[in-house]
């Protein structure tokens, strides 16, 4: 697929990527671009809305927010860094901000708590390397890699050294207690049922 405009160096920006109206969904990840599409199948799509329903239910009145995907986050290298600047935007398929002055009209600039990525064909090697990079070095508190296929879940945590550890892994039967948001306890029975 086509960039909507080409650079001389190749390497984009949010004011870039603003400016694209070509109908399809990107990314930018340290200035480069990355194309959404195809859409997500039937199954990601029921266990993104099931596992928003569990986050999104815990969470009412209370001071964090949890957004589904299309939600723009901005990772800036300085907090200053303006649009022309930024050169990493995702949309993850699930983002937690606690710290409300992160969040404007256009989504969320700086690192969410919690990042969940429902792994597809076509983004799954992005979600596990380049993803998983990229939050660890924004200091994403959890990143949560799910796999249909396989009907499981790796949950990542942010260790006093700035790195994720070893995953905890999780399957079908098993609740996830979810210490960063309180009482939280997500079943994922409920998210991975056919």
């Amino acid at each position: 697929m086509a960039l909507p405009q080409t650079k001389q160096d190749d390497r984009f920006t949010y004011a870039d990527y603003l400016t694209w109206d070509d109908g399809q969904r990107w990314e930018l990840i340290d200035g480069q671009a990355y194309c959404m599409t195809p859409a997500p199948n039937r199954r990601h799509q029921a266990w993104l809305g099931s596992l928003f329903v569990q986050f999104y239910e815990h969470l009412k009145d209370k001071p964090c927010q949890v957004y589904l995907a299309p939600f723009d986050v901005r990772l800036p290298d300085s907090p200053e860094d303006g649009d022309d600047e930024i050169t990493t935007v995702v949309q993850p398929d699930i983002v937690v901000v606690c710290d409300q002055d992160k969040l404007d009209d256009q989504g969320a600039k700086g690192a969410p708590d919690l990042v969940v990525e429902i792994l597809s064909p076509s983004t799954s090697k992005r979600d596990i390397t380049v993803k998983f990079e990229l939050y660890q070095r924004h200091s994403v508190k959890e990143y949560w890699l799910l796999y249909p296929n396989e009907k499981l879940l790796q949950l990542y945590r942010l260790g006093d050294d700035g790195r994720y550890g070893s995953p905890q892994v999780f399957g079908l039967e098993d609740l996830v207690a979810v210490p960063l948001l309180g009482e939280l306890v997500v079943d994922l029975t409920r998210v991975m049922k056919e």
